[in-house]
């Protein structure tokens, strides 16, 4: 028999969003007792800064280049292996996951899609070797089971979350909050109504249902703190904006916020002055127009999410130890990608591969029975090595379909990491992005491939031990060129082959 396994994601939440990380604003007692009682990870990396292709890298342990998953609004291949169903059939796991899955778009009004159909029809599975799956988003909107459970018993608390249909119409100083900021609204919904809580109690409703003997492995995924940010009305005085400093990735002085961003590739002044649409941005969001308070609002907003998170999965873990598993229980927390959050004064995510959207949470509790003693590890990790740690609890092989590797328990097994990857490829609104980033000994490397805002000639290069805010790009300093070319080169040397052909997008998210 294997150990039981409670897997948690957020949705684009910073590494420094916990306190376990050196947050100073979110109080999140539970994670940090995980990762002081487990292992913490200080390198570890998304491979893709983009819900779908970073999800579909968790499920199926490989590179977004092999599971086909280039951007959002492109579906996991039906055909795709799940290491949930790797588990079922291998060790006789029970299998749920309550959340957000976002293999498949979820903007479907023809439902073409399983996991809207499961939703829309009030099924639950099985799916993608889940044999059971509640789904909920960001808010009360498409086809999620919460979706349908709020339009069905709770209509009147529909309208008071974000409109996430209509965010195009977003432009700076025209939503909710105290400041105009974009994405934000008091929403009345009471706490035991919003998604968080909802997923706990879920998750906890499915826990009930199993035997004391048997093996599971739940998937927890938190929707929130990803835009928009509209946690309920009654939980806003947690955190109070106006008490906030600027974060520190924020340059308050404009002249130097510009100066920053024009020695980047083109893309990042083009996103901040509003020339170029940023991915799943609103298109006429300009961030220079954004001012400090509305950073400020926003911020606080995401850190109030992020509590109820820290809250919600508290007592998960509480119903775990009533049910007797406490000592035999693994729990890996982490999230999909970042978000900007006030970092070079901009938003949301995109083809910005710096720590805000790459460097991720990431912490193993494994089972006190299991008796592997707390550590902290800076070796470079990624989310490629979630399915074969799975495969490693359950004590079963790992298939031969995984490209990554089992995380490292201690420092003596993390010796051998030496770097970790992240791709990001776009065709959005006429513009092609194809980024390919290593961390490494140190150092971020990012290379552009030629599309349409870059020749092949450029990228990035920052010295994270003298330049942690990753705001002086090296790439073109002359005594960085054998450093910039060894790392460039070791890039390519450890990414699996291109696909001949990237499979269509199919939706827009």
């Amino acid at each position: 028999m294997g150990r039981k396994i409670l897997f948690v994601t957020t949705d684009q939440q910073r590494y420094d969003a916990l306190g376990c990380n050196g947050g100073t604003i979110a109080r999140t007692p539970v994670v940090d007792r995980l990762a002081a009682e487990g292992v913490r990870y200080s390198r570890g990396h998304c491979q893709a800064v983009v819900c779908m292709p970073s999800r579909s890298t968790m499920l199926t342990g490989q590179y977004p280049r092999t599971h086909g998953v280039w951007m959002n609004g492109v579906p996991l291949p039906v055909d795709a292996p799940s290491v949930a169903s790797w588990l079922r059939d291998r060790a006789g796991y029970r299998t749920a996951l309550f959340g957000k899955p976002h293999f498949e778009p979820f903007l479907d009004a023809e439902l073409v899609f399983t996991e809207n159909q499961l939703g829309a029809t009030g099924t639950f599975g099985p799916h993608r070797g889940f044999e059971h799956m509640e789904t909920a988003t960001h808010a009360a909107i498409g086809f999620t089971h919460y979706a349908m459970w709020m339009m069905r018993d709770h209509a009147d608390d529909v309208a008071g979350f974000f409109p996430v249909i209509d965010r195009h119409r977003d432009v700076n100083g025209d939503t909710g909050g105290d400041t105009g900021a974009v994405q934000v609204r008091v929403n009345p919904v009471p706490r035991d109504r919003y998604h968080t809580d909802w997923l706990a109690d879920r998750a906890i409703a499915w826990l009930d249902t199993l035997d004391p003997g048997d093996d599971w492995f739940c998937w927890l995924s938190f929707p929130d703190p990803h835009h928009p940010w509209d946690p309920p009305a009654s939980e806003r005085s947690r955190v109070n904006w106006r008490d906030l400093d600027l974060p520190p990735g924020y340059p308050i002085d404009v002249d130097e916020r510009v100066a920053i961003l024009d020695a980047k590739p083109a893309q990042w002044r083009g996103y901040y002055e509003g020339d170029v649409t940023n991915y799943e941005a609103p298109p006429r969001f300009v961030p220079a127009a954004m001012t400090p308070d509305q950073v400020r609002e926003i911020n606080a907003l995401a850190h109030v999410e992020n509590e109820l998170i820290d809250e919600a999965l508290g007592r998960v873990l509480q119903r775990v130890d009533e049910r007797g598993w406490a000592d035999d229980t693994d729990v890996i927390f982490t999230t999909d990608h970042g978000e900007l959050q006030g970092d070079f004064g901009l938003l949301f995510k995109g083809p910005y591969h710096v720590d805000a959207l790459m460097r991720v949470p990431f912490v193993w509790r494994p089972a006190p029975s299991a008796g592997i003693e707390p550590a902290v590890i800076d070796r470079p990790v990624g989310h490629i090595d979630l399915a074969p740690t799975f495969c490693r609890i359950a004590g079963v092989d790992e298939p031969d379909w995984i490209e990554g590797e089992a995380l490292p328990a201690d420092a003596a097994s993390a010796a051998g990491r030496e770097r970790v990857l992240t791709e990001w490829d776009s065709e959005f609104r006429g513009a092609s992005v194809h980024l390919r980033t290593i961390a490494r000994d140190g150092w971020v490397c990012t290379a552009c491939e030629p599309g349409t805002r870059h020749d092949g000639t450029e990228g990035e290069l920052y010295d994270l031990a003298e330049d942690p805010m990753q705001r002086v790009n090296r790439w073109g300093d002359p005594a960085c060129r054998p450093l910039r070319d060894d790392l460039v080169a070791d890039l390519y040397d450890h990414l699996p082959p291109a696909p001949a052909e990237r499979r269509p997008v199919v939706a827009d998210v």
